[in-house]
């Protein structure tokens, strides 16, 4: 029988369900739903939104890996690779959570990480930052980063 620290307990967002999932099958790509309604659990394809108020839940607390675009609207480089972080979500379904912070509307979160140019993506594992790249930067350089810490 696995412990409670190889298990994460992720709520339905359908239904509210308390679903308890291991670790090791979220690492390897399987995609879990409710047991109740049979919603899936982290059908995450699209960004997540992050802000201050869930930064917490959505972040430190993940059951998965976490790479966080920090971002701003009248940022032309943050706009350029938009297109790519919303496909990183996509590809990385299920394996790695995708989202973005707005650090005009979420000063707080952007001052604790000292994001002083934006975009910056900051990847985490288990709630702590673990690697960040600043800039705008090609996809492929995003996927090297996510392979050097074993997330592809």
């Amino acid at each position: 029988m696995n412990t409670s620290a190889e298990a994460q307990v992720i709520r339905c967002p359908q239904c509210g369900a308390a679903n308890r999932v291991q670790l090791e099958k979220l690492r390897s790509g399987h995609a879990p739903v409710c047991g109740k309604c049979h919603t899936p659990l982290l059908n995450e394809t699209h960004p997540l939104t992050i802000t201050d108020a869930n930064f917490a839940r959505e972040v430190e607390q993940s059951p998965l890996p976490v790479l966080l675009d920090f971002w701003a609207a009248w940022c032309g480089p943050c706009r350029l690779i938009a297109p790519i972080i919303e496909q990183l979500a996509g590809e990385l379904a299920g394996r790695v959570r995708v989202g973005k912070l707005n650090t005009d509307e979420n000063q707080i979160t952007a001052a604790r990480f000292n994001v002083r140019s934006i975009p910056t993506l900051i990847l985490f594992r288990d709630g702590r930052e673990i690697d960040r790249i600043a800039g705008a930067v090609p996809k492929e350089m995003i996927v090297r980063k996510l392979q050097a810490n074993g997330l592809w």
